[in-house]
This record gives C-alpha cells, structure tokens and sequence, in this order.
C-alpha cells in the first residue's frame, strides 16, 4: 500500500529551485578537493547592534559598544560611529554580544535524532584503521538537532566520526544552517581533520571481537604501521610527480583512498584531532606525531590535559575538554573540575570547551562558565573576556579557521550572537544569530526559526 501524499514543507519547495551541478568523473589521481563546499551566504544588509556590552575574545570587554555587519563581514567594533543610512539597527542595551560560538567536537547528523540505528553513522567499527571514511559522507541536513545547536548561539561546528578505531576518519567543519546536501553546510576553507583515537575505546571494541588491537601497545602498533604504509604511499606519489616534472615517461601509482588522507595529513593538509584521556597516552601520541612527522592540532577529552599543560602548549597543542564530565570509564578517572582552567593558565595554552552531545551544544556558554567558576575558586581570577576564548577563537584555531571566524575583528565573518544578558548566566539565552551577516535566529520572531523538513513534514500530513 502506497503511503499518503503530503505537501512538500516551504523550505524544501524553496530550495528545489536551486540548479544541481552534474556529476563529474573522478579523476586517477587524487583531486584537489573532493566534495568541496557549496556553502553560500544568505543574502543579508548592513545591520549596526549598538549599547552592547561586547566580548571580542580578543581584547578586553567593550561597554556601551556597537558592531557593524557588512556585506556578510565584520565593518567595525567598537564606539562612536554611525549606523549607514541604509542599516538595520538593533538596540542590544542590557544585552551582550559575541562572536558566534564554535563547538569543536560534535556528532550532529552522524548521530541523528531520532537516536535509533538507522541514524547511527558516525563508527564504521570494521577496521581498526578507516582513513578512507569521511563524516561528511554521514551527515544529515535535515537532523533536527542541528537548530537547537543554533539556538545555543553555535555557528560552526567540528563534525567527526566516533572514537571506536584507531583511525576513524576524516571530520569536516560546518556551519550550523540549512541545506539539501553536507557540501552545502560545509565550511568554505575549512581544512578536513583527522579523528584518532587511543586508549579505551579501540582496544575493547576490537579486543571483544577477538581482534587486534587488544592492548594499548596493540594501540599504537597498529597505528604506527598505518603511518609507515602512509610515508610509503606518500614517497611514490611524490617520485612520481617530480618525475612528470622533469619529462620523464613513469606509471602512476595506484590510487589508495586510504592512504590518501594519512598523506594529506604528514603533508600538512589535514589536521590531527585526538580522542585521548589519560596523560601518559597523549606524551606518547605526541613521540608518535614526532616520529612520522605530522602535528596533532588537538587532544579531545583530555581529562589528564591539566598534568601536561606545559608540555601541550610547548608543542602548540589545543585541549578540547569537558567542564566537568569524569569518572565514566578508567581513563576518566582523573577528571577535575579545574582542567579547563589550568590549561589555559599554562603560559600559550589553548583551552577549549567542547560538547560531544547533542545536549551540551545547546549550552556551551554555561559549559564555559562552570569551567571559569572552578578556576577562580582556585585563585586564577578567570573573566568573562577569558572564558568567551574557549567557545570562540581557541576551536577556532584547533580546527584552522581562525583567520576568518572566531572573534569580532573587521574583516571577519559576521558570525555574531546577541544574547539576553551575560552569556555566563544560567539565565541568559541567545536571542539573535547572524551567520555572515545574516540573521538565522531570532527567538521573537517566527520567521527566523529555523525547523528541518523532518520536522515540518510530518506537521503538514494529512
């Protein structure tokens, strides 16, 4: 029995106007960027927020500030200017403004809701190494978690694939808006990641299967093994090229999905974000980093971070962390409440609080506030103008798009929240969310609420 008909929701009748571009051949050698970004802007005019009290993270606190948003950039911060004649003005007295928060670790559309097997894509738990899997290849637009992850103020988002191998696979960043495809959520210029895993994880999924990796030792051979096949891979393709260079008739290598990103990644071009929880396993990741030549942007968890804060800021290493989650498996066991805070202590260290849950993303700021309360209850005199860094311009640089988003500097992506009140209140919410300057959420306003097609169409059935 064929299903009833149902009117398609106004979002999705919008969007099939939009051409598709047709599929093209893919090349023997490994193209520049495959799957690239279809992402546009939302076209947005020139808005002034004025009377704000403004975090930039990268300065001081701004009061009785305004920011100017402009052809989808920042055009100003700061006080004493005027709004263009044609600008739209949000008077933000009592209100707070930041940049857009960026959630460095995430699931969202590989572990879509509803949380049932279907929608369970983020572990492809076959091979201990799966280099060749790409997270994007698993997100879906239409999770309707991904608004609420908006709602919390989150602009951008690291997605990445679970943490059951060694070598899970590639992660993408995003920006939280709507599209039919992931292409189109995709970050424009965002570098694709690396996720690794150590410990826990790996050893017992693997180990349950009467498999390798089975110990930790077992952790790192394989994974050592998977790196020296990489330099090997990478060694041939680079013979080959300068030998095309130089007029010389050569075989190309075979192609190797697989190998294709660990090469990216000891050439520089993909970025290494590391599952990791206990100290002595991240000083051994990083021997490893050293050894075949690569460079761990961050160790993700991290509970232990706070006992090598030094050594993770000599060797320019973020800390992606919880507030206060700890005690859940052995490796967690040494969680405090002070980690967040001691790592951004450390002189250069690089404290970010992430969510890997589709609860916490709503909710980052209050995340980043409990964090900065554990600090200061130990002396470390945290402000606001510290903590807003942890959800803003440090995964910013952990995920390599620092030089676009991540504070309210001019030049930079007009991702901007204005908030209630202080973001760092229970009590505070997002009230708007410009996303290149355009305005996506705005919690007085239905127009600006953003709902999924999942959620819509089963409203609009007969």
């Amino acid at each position: 029995m064929r299903p009833p008909r149902r009117s398609l929701p106004v979002l999705a009748l919008l969007t099939l106007a939009v051409p598709i571009l047709n599929a093209q051949a893919t090349p023997a050698a490994p193209p520049a960027d495959p799957y690239a970004s279809t992402y546009r802007p939302r076209p947005s005019g020139p808005v002034l927020i004025t009377h704000a009290t403004i975090l930039t993270a990268v300065g001081d606190r701004i009061e009785d500030g305004s920011v100017l948003l402009r052809d989808g950039k920042i055009a100003a911060v700061g006080r004493g200017f005027q709004a263009p004649a044609d600008a739209a003005v949000v008077d933000a007295r009592g209100k707070w403004v930041t940049p857009g928060l960026i959630d460095a670790h995430s699931h969202l559309g590989v572990y879509a809701s509803p949380g049932v097997d279907a929608n369970s894509d983020g572990n492809e738990l076959t091979d201990p190494v799966t280099a060749d899997v790409w997270a994007l290849h698993s997100i879906w637009p239409q999770d309707p978690q991904l608004p609420l992850a908006l709602a919390g103020g989150v602009t951008a988002q690291l997605i990445l694939p679970g943490s059951g191998n060694l070598i899970g696979g590639r992660g993408v960043t995003i920006k939280t808006v709507p599209g039919r495809s992931a292409m189109d959520l995709r970050f424009p210029g965002a570098p694709w990641t690396l996720k690794m895993a150590c410990g826990e994880n790996p050893k017992r999924v693997y180990g349950e299967r009467n498999r390798a990796p089975s110990t930790r030792m077992g952790n790192i051979a394989l994974t050592r093994e998977a790196w020296a096949k990489a330099r090997d891979y990478m060694d041939k393709w680079d013979a080959y090229r300068k030998a095309l260079e130089a007029g010389k008739d050569t075989s190309q290598p075979d192609r190797d999905i697989e190998m294709e990103t660990l090469a990216g990644v000891l050439r520089g071009e993909i970025l290494v974000e590391n599952h990791c929880y206990r100290a002595d396993e991240m000083l051994i990741m990083i021997d490893m980093a050293k050894e075949f030549g690569y460079k761990i942007a961050a160790f993700h968890h991290a509970v232990e971070a706070y006992k090598i804060a030094d050594v993770l800021a000599a060797n320019g290493i973020c800390a992606a962390l919880w507030a206060d989650s700890w005690g859940f498996k052995m490796e967690a066991w040494d969680g405090i409440r002070e980690n967040i805070a001691l790592v951004d202590h450390a002189r250069g260290g690089c404290a970010i609080v992430h969510s890997d849950s589709a609860e916490g993303i709503q909710r980052l700021n209050q995340e980043a506030a409990k964090a900065m309360a554990a600090g200061n209850r130990i002396g470390l005199k945290l402000r606001p103008e510290d903590a807003i860094r942890w959800v803003t311009v440090n995964p910013a640089k952990a995920l390599g798009i620092d030089k676009m988003t991540g504070s309210l500097e001019e030049g930079k992506m007009a991702d901007v929240v204005v908030w209630t009140g202080d973001p760092f209140s229970v009590y505070s919410r997002a009230e708007k969310v410009y996303v290149d300057g355009a305005l996506l959420l705005d919690e007085k306003d239905p127009a600006h609420r953003w709902r999924t097609d999942f959620e819509v169409g089963p409203e609009v059935a007969p």
